[in-house]
């Protein structure tokens, strides 16, 4: 039996019906329709489907989306304005941080929750934070640049 409910996700509420036990994941992907959010092991391992749930990250594939009823979400879609890329995903293209890009949304996620909470991290702050993020391609090194990249920047 479905369940009416509200997920303001990135700023905008969208009445959805869900399933009881429907990830926020896959109500975000299927009846919102953002697909930044990537399903990698439906598991909470890889990182791939975070999002940020009232600011802090949240592995969407094992969160019930009636849980985030009532929260702010927001997805690698709410990062930017619309029109332009943020500075974070900005500087992961310039740094190398992206080469297949599966896993870029979750890490983009990841290290904008670190960048809120702490401004000024240390590499292994960075690397500490993207730790439940796998990446199987870039090396891990482009997107720790990246990451400090911002939060060196004045902008920042």
């Amino acid at each position: 039996m479905k369940v009416a409910a509200t997920l303001r996700v990135n700023g905008i509420a969208y009445p959805v019906e869900v399933e009881p036990g429907t990830s926020l994941l896959a109500a975000v992907r299927d009846e919102v329709g953002l697909t930044g959010s990537k399903e990698g092991c439906d598991d909470s391992e890889c990182g791939a489907c975070m999002m940020l749930l009232d600011g802090r990250p949240v592995n969407s594939c094992s969160y019930l989306a009636l849980q985030a009823e009532g929260s702010d979400v927001t997805t690698v879609e709410g990062l930017g304005d619309g029109r332009d890329l943020s500075p974070l995903q900005t500087a992961f293209l310039e740094h190398g941080g992206v080469q297949c890009g599966f896993c870029t949304p979750g890490m983009l996620i990841s290290a904008t929750a670190l960048l809120e909470r702490n401004p000024s991290p240390s590499e292994d702050d960075v690397r500490i934070a993207l730790s439940g993020n796998l990446c199987r391609c870039t090396g891990y090194d482009g997107i720790v640049k990246a990451v400090l990249a911002v939060a060196e920047s004045p902008a920042a």
